[in-house]
Formats: C-alpha cells, sequence, structure tokens
C-alpha cells in the first residue's frame, strides 16, 4: 500500500489525538516498518489495520468509524493534491464514475504495481447510483467516508447504504447512492 495513506492517516492521528498519543501508538505497535513511513514508499497494508486498530483502542472510536472519518481526510488530502480529478467533474455521481476509468488508469501508469481497489458503477434510476467496492482490503467504511466526502464537496445531499459481503479473498460492497439535492 502506497506511503501516502500511512502519512496521512497518522497525520490525521497528529491533529485529532496529538503527537504524543501517536508516538505512544507507534511505539507500541509491532509494526515492520517501525512506523516510519514515506509517502512515496510502499508497506504491508496489515500495518494500517494494526494502526486504526491501534488508535481505536487508544481513543474509544469504534474501527469502522475511525475508517470512516479517515476517508473523510483522505478526500480533502486529494482534493488539494489532484485538484484537476476534482474540478473536471461537475458532481458527485460523474466524480466517482471516473475512479475506475480515469484515476485508477492513470495511477497504474505511474505504479504499475498498486494494488487498487476495483469499482463498478450502475445507474437503475434517476438520481440512484449503485457503486460496487471490489478489494482485497476490507476498506468498506473507509470507502463510506470517501463518498460521504465527495457528496459534501461537490454540495451535495444524498442517502447512502451500503450493504457488504466478506469474502475470501475479495470484499464486496454495494453501495446505493440516492441523491437527495443541494446543501
Amino acid at each position: 500500500m502506497k506511503g501516502e495513506v500511512f502519512t496521512e492517516f497518522l497525520s490525521m492521528a497528529d491533529k485529532n489525538w496529538g503527537e504524543n498519543s501517536v508516538d505512544a501508538v507507534l511505539n507500541r505497535c509491532p509494526l515492520a516498518s517501525k512506523g516510519a513511513y514515506s509517502a512515496v514508499g510502499y508497506y504491508d497494508s496489515s500495518e494500517l489495520f494494526t494502526l486504526i486498530g491501534a488508535f481505536s483502542s487508544e481513543t474509544s472510536m469504534a474501527v469502522d468509524e475511525m475508517q470512516r472519518r479517515f476517508g473523510h481526510w483522505m478526500l480533502k488530502h486529494f482534493v488539494e493534491s489532484y485538484p484537476d480529478a476534482f474540478e473536471s467533474k461537475t458532481d458527485t455521481f460523474s466524480f466517482l464514475e471516473s475512479i475506475e476509468s480515469e484515476i485508477h488508469a492513470e495511477v497504474r501508469k505511474l505504479y504499475p504495481d498498486a494494488e487498487l481497489p476495483t469499482f463498478v458503477s450502475e445507474f437503475p434510476e434517476t438520481g440512484v447510483m449503485l457503486f460496487t467496492y471490489i478489494s482485497d482490503r476490507n476498506l468498506v467504511p473507509f470507502c463510506q467516508g470517501l463518498i460521504e466526502a465527495t457528496f459534501e464537496h461537490y454540495g451535495e445531499r444524498a442517502e447512502i447504504s451500503v450493504d457488504t459481503m466478506v469474502t475470501t479473498p475479495k470484499t464486496r460492497a454495494l453501495f446505493t447512492l440516492k441523491r437527495l439535492g443541494t446543501l
């Protein structure tokens, strides 16, 4: 997993719970990297799950809620770091639909070994999107946070429901997104 994810998670933790909390968690976690991450490096995704679990214990926040909030954090980071990807789209549905065909296509050009989730978009009726997440990693709440934050970014309101099926080796989640209007 790209180091950018780890550095941003630790930035979120530092902002929300402070440097002492981050140091304490890093010191007690059994991490192959010893908690030293570079945004351009690659690390085993198990370390992210270890960190999320440790901060969940440290803060008494449920693991799923920690992932969901991290999704919100990462969306803000993506908007700041890759503004063109967001500016070229006018709404949440068009942005989400572009992830697989445009954004992930560009990521694969830069990082051919990247292990990215797969997203499938369907539109069964006006104002409704079925957005399927398929991944080797069970980051469904993180994905939900990204989706929620994307609606906020585009100034839209939505009803979001998720149906998750964890199978080996893939996790699949079907997000049903119903657009409700603007904020």
